[in-house]
């Protein structure tokens, strides 16, 4: 699928693989380097009225390409750009052009307020707006400043089409809130982030400081101040806003490389790390909207446009397993097997890859054999899922040219058409930091089983370039075959110079390169998003508690006894400085532990797991966690590091709970 710009609109451009689909046999290093002055590149479509004319490569200019990188490395890149496009000149029959008509600027903001959870800030239920007071006071100012660009472009529009639809002013949300933050909230547990988080209230109003309504949270003080150290304490828009203010006269120098860089890394935090998976799905649903609002905040920091493309309906194969969209494969999948996440020819491919060995040499940029290819698609989509499949009989080439066809021929890209646009405009941030707080927003909005999927490729690919020392295939090698493969559905018919496609060339690869180096980190929740998180469920709980005191009141109950009733409910039989924990699948079921500074998850595991005989004796670090349940946060996996202590302080309504994590 390809995207073809102009002033009428948005040419689509879809394909369905067949038979007559092919990869391209290649030659290794020297006949490589002998062709290699004469060799042609270029952006192309899969439409042949439309096929832009290929163009000599450009010369190598050393100070635009973004990672230094040699010729050698940008020629995988070029040879890539072949190999798919020879592969593809035998579709032409079975594409399916859809033309589609470029939304207005307000289209666009409104279908972003409906994308952060804000769509009853305008259309008919503009009145009934009380769940977004709540989620807009936990904002900071960079995401306050977002939303109202948005919500303003959006009433403009809506003035001009006569439509009578009021939409409230963001600052006057604001002030509502303002007003009711007078109010002291109901008991311990609405007191409990906000208390944790004064403790880091700062002496000044800077620019980086985290707002949250009319709070202003700064990072603690032993908060990272090393450049290699990234900052999830505190707003990543609010960060670039000081930097800028602290740094007009710095030019920062992008010399990220395998040798020179520094190597980013997440500091420990005492309430423990969460990463993605780690969250219930009604906090992770928060979780998104706030990341897309931060993101979009960060973007407009920077003087980035953020445009999101929004998914157009085509039409697509609903069987077999090339061309086909990941949620369709998935359901085949959990036919086959229940609980799958990650398609199986996707897994079978890589599992076939990595029984030739990672140490081949050539792995992922040699392709395999055109004729062997076109078999071997006809034969998976006739008799993968029967079982009869002969895997002896695929080559190691021919399995790493069949996983990127894969990957190429999904309908829709497995950056997903709505970010795809926003994962490239990483490039143009100024800084490596900037880019990967960019790509850890943008991972978490992805779709779930396109994020599963493409965890899953980076880690495969994580291991390849642990093998370099053999294949001969380093990160930066790895990034530039690849790069083409998920970058190229949104760069093909895109037109521009040659010096603007080798920026493009060497910044996609980049952003691959990001993304395998740093998936770990890349895969983790910002603490001062899960803070937000907290904050929302914190004041739905103040705003629940006061409506049914007010409905037991009307009752006539006692509110005086309810009310003490409430306040013990969680300190009922467990002394101060003493949790109690559950393990209801464990042969020891519960357990009263008495806190201290040094106590963590891993400690709070390790004493029932001693405990455990017979089967359950079998279970291992790793088999079950845990989980922290309640109070302002709906249900969270803790990492072994967890200081109990300070997550205590945090959410001292939770309940500790041990259980395995679902698969």
């Amino acid at each position: 699928m390809s995207w073809l710009s102009s002033s009428q609109g948005v040419v689509l451009t879809a394909y369905h693989p067949s038979g007559k689909d092919q990869a391209v046999g290649g030659s290794h290093a020297k006949a490589g380097e002998e062709a290699a002055s004469s060799r042609r590149y270029g952006q192309y479509t899969m439409n042949q009225e439309c096929t832009t004319k290929v163009t000599e490569k450009p010369p190598f200019n050393r100070s635009i390409s973004q990672d230094s990188l040699d010729e050698l490395t940008m020629e995988d890149y070029w040879t890539e750009i072949e190999n798919i496009k020879k592969s593809s000149e035998n579709r032409q029959e079975d594409q399916e052009v859809v033309v589609v008509k470029e939304p207005d600027e307000g289209e666009m903001e409104e279908e972003w307020l409906k994308e952060a959870g804000l769509s009853n800030l305008f259309g008919e239920s503009a009145g009934d707006s009380q769940e977004s007071m709540v989620f807009l006071s936990t904002l900071t100012r960079t995401q306050a400043a977002a939303v109202q660009k948005r919500v303003e472009t959006v009433s403009q529009t809506l003035r001009k089409k006569n439509k009578q639809h009021q939409i409230p002013d963001v600052r006057d949300i604001f002030a509502q809130q303002t007003e009711s933050k007078d109010k002291a909230p109901d008991g311990p547990e609405s007191q409990s982030v906000s208390t944790n988080e004064n403790k880091y209230q700062g002496r000044d109003d800077q620019a980086s400081s985290l707002m949250v309504g009319e709070e202003k949270l700064m990072a603690p003080e032993d908060a990272p101040a090393s450049e290699t150290d990234i900052n999830l304490e505190v707003s990543f828009a609010e960060q670039a806003v000081s930097q800028k203010e602290t740094s007009k006269e710095k030019t920062q120098k992008n010399t990220d490389n395998d040798t020179l860089s520094p190597s980013f890394r997440l500091p420990k935090d005492k309430t423990g790390t969460t990463r993605i998976g780690d969250l219930a799905s009604q906090d992770m649903k928060k979780v998104c909207h706030l990341a897309l609002i931060e993101l979009t905040a960060l973007y407009d920091v920077l003087g980035i446009e953020l445009k999101q493309q929004k998914a157009v309906k085509i039409k697509m194969k609903d069987s077999g397993l090339f061309g086909v969209p990941l949620t369709v494969l998935l359901e085949q999948d959990q036919r086959k097997v229940p609980g799958t996440r990650i398609p199986l020819i996707f897994q079978k491919l890589i599992s076939r890859i990595e029984e030739g060995g990672l140490g081949t040499e050539g792995l992922l940029r040699i392709p395999g054999a055109a004729m062997r290819i076109k078999n071997l698609c006809q034969e998976l989509e006739a008799k993968f899922y029967e079982g009869t499949f002969n895997w002896e009989s695929v080559k190691q080439h021919d399995a790493a040219s069949l996983l990127k066809l894969f990957i190429r021929n999904l309908p829709q890209p497995l950056l997903s058409v709505e970010y795809l646009k926003a994962f490239q405009a990483v490039q143009n941030l100024a800084t490596k930091k900037q880019q990967l707080q960019a790509l850890n927003l943008l991972v978490i909005l992805l779709p779930d089983a396109n994020r599963d999927t493409l965890k899953a490729l980076l880690e495969f690919l994580q291991r390849v370039v642990d093998n370099k020392e053999k294949n001969k295939m380093n990160v930066k090698n790895v990034a530039m075959v690849m790069a083409p493969n998920l970058f190229m559905c949104h760069a093909l018919g895109l037109k521009s110079s040659e010096q603007r496609e080798f920026v493009m060339a060497t910044g996609t690869a980049n952003i691959i390169h990001l993304l395998i180096r740093y998936q770990k980190l890349l895969w983790t929740i910002p603490k001062f998003i899960v803070n937000q998180v907290r904050k929302q469920n914190t004041e739905n709980h103040r705003k629940d508690k006061k409506a049914m005191k007010k409905l037991l009141k009307k009752m006539a109950y006692d509110r005086e006894k309810y009310e003490k009733q409430d306040k013990n409910t969680n300190d009922a039989d467990v002394p101060q400085g003493v949790i109690r924990v559950q393990a209801p699948h464990l042969s020891k079921v519960s357990m009263a532990i008495q806190l201290t500074e040094e106590l963590k998850a891993s400690d709070v595991l390790a004493r029932f797991l001693s405990q455990e005989s017979g089967v359950a004796q079998t279970l291992k670090k790793g088999e079950v966690f845990l989980y922290e349940i309640g109070g302002n946060i709906g249900e969270r996996c803790l990492d072994d590091d967890t200081y109990m202590k300070d997550l205590y302080q945090l959410n001292p309504n939770a309940e500790w709970v041990i259980k395995s994590k679902p698969s």
